[in-house]
């Protein structure tokens, strides 16, 4: 296995989970803005009215994204299988 199959393999990698994962992290980064915005508006501190929300809008976003997700992780696992060639020559 050469170094340009290894920087290939991590870069794939890498890049494949950051896709997974950046409309994830976007949308808890919204939502948690918008929650601090209206808790500065309205003065109320309360940690649960903070986390409540996030994690519902979390929890519906994962259900939401999960076969496009799933999609993306067996392509990537399929192409990963198909280049295995590489890795042992």
């Amino acid at each position: 296995m050469t170094t340009d199959v290894v920087v290939h393999l991590a870069r794939e990698t890498l890049m494949t989970a950051l896709l997974l994962a950046a409309p994830i992290l976007i949308i808890a980064t919204v939502v948690s803005l918008l929650i601090n915005i209206a808790q500065v508006m309205t003065s109320i501190q309360e940690h649960t009215v903070a986390t409540v929300p996030r994690i519902a809008v979390m929890a519906i976003c994962i259900l939401v994204l999960l076969p496009w997700m799933l999609r993306k992780l067996m392509d990537f696992t399929v192409q990963l299988f198909a280049d295995f060639h590489r890795c042992l020559g």
